[in-house]
């Protein structure tokens, strides 16, 4: 009698072991997550502490809901895991699933700032004064996890910043798995190091990537626990370790441990407009180097990398002689 009664739907697996409900299909309520609350010392900007993590406006691992909360997936020592944090008042609410869920409750005072130090930056001029006093809530994040942002930094090496987003988007989503928990449609969590090594050749050139590039990730992922070990070490160490890796240089490892380790100081070097920006806001040059942006820079030492956030938060910057590439498109070793 097969084919007179409708057979049922069955669910089908998709990538990375979750399962796709057909449609029609009732969804079976979201398991709920695992939460904490943590009350910052000070003020807290959920946008400016969290910010640098999102690459472009549709990073699949990084969600901001209309409701002022932050969604991240992440794939932690302990396995994938989604973030949601909200500010309630002044205490910021968490809720976190997947494997790696206790590893981000655990780790969200760092994340929100919690080993950042805004006190121990003094301005000296009158321009980064004013740029602080309007954004009291600027913590620097640290998230403890190297290779998500080591690798999205990769790809930011000498090409537009569109072309890296596009890249990390596409990469994410084709070799990634979807976010645990009730996340946002489309939220994903990045591969694990042994998928980035398997990616075929066809689709790194697919996602935009030339050779040089892809050859540099390939060769950090096959190291991956020795690069997550350095979130133990200083970030002058942590720095060392990665640029002992090909294809990883100063303004890489800058990069990196900026969101790694929270490192105040790490400024970056070798990219294409900020120097000009720092020497325009400090000294009206416009047209300083590494060199002059280092010393201008000199009497912020411990705390430069928060200095040039401070600068480029102040909107002090340069008009643009020519139609040119933003602030970051290009990027060195």
């Amino acid at each position: 009698m097969a084919g007179r009664f409708p057979q049922r739907p069955t669910p089908t697996t998709a990538r990375g072991g979750h399962v796709a409900v057909p449609a029609g299909v009732p969804r079976p309520a979201p398991a709920p997550g695992r939460r904490r609350s943590w009350t910052p010392p000070g003020p807290l900007d959920l946008g400016l502490v969290l910010g640098p993590l999102r690459r472009g406006p549709a990073d699949p691992t990084f969600r901001a809901a209309p409701d002022g909360s932050v969604w991240r997936a992440s794939r932690t020592p302990t396995g994938p895991g989604t973030l949601r944090v909200a500010l309630r008042g002044t205490v910021a609410e968490a809720e976190a699933w997947g494997p790696g869920a206790d590893w981000l409750l655990h780790q969200l005072p760092d994340l929100l700032g919690a080993s950042d130090d805004p006190d121990a930056f003094e301005p000296r001029h009158r321009l980064l004064a004013l740029a602080r006093h309007h954004r009291p809530g600027l913590r620097l994040t640290r998230t403890g996890l190297v290779l998500e942002s080591l690798i999205p930094s990769v790809l930011e090496q000498k090409v537009t910043t569109d072309e890296a987003y596009r890249a990390w988007r596409l990469l994410v989503r084709r070799f990634g798995e979807p976010a645990p928990g009730p996340a946002p449609d489309r939220l994903w969590v990045m591969p694990a190091p042994r998928t980035w090594a398997l990616i075929p050749s066809w689709e790194w050139h697919r996602a935009g990537v030339d050779d040089k590039r892809a050859s540099t990730i390939l060769r950090a992922v096959r190291v991956a626990a020795r690069l997550e070990e350095s979130c133990t070490m200083d970030p002058a160490a942590a720095r060392a370790r990665l640029e002992v890796v090909p294809g990883i240089g100063p303004w890489t490892s800058a990069e990196t441990v900026q969101r790694s380790h929270g490192a105040a100081d790490s400024v970056t070097v070798g990219d294409l407009h900020l120097p000009g920006i720092v020497g325009y806001a400090l000294a009206g040059d416009r047209d300083a180097d590494d060199e002059a942006m280092l010393a201008l820079l000199e009497p912020y030492a411990g705390q430069r990398h928060r200095a040039a956030r401070l600068i480029l938060l102040s909107g002090q910057v340069p008009a643009r002689r020519a139609p040119r590439m933003r602030r970051g498109d290009i990027g060195r070793l």
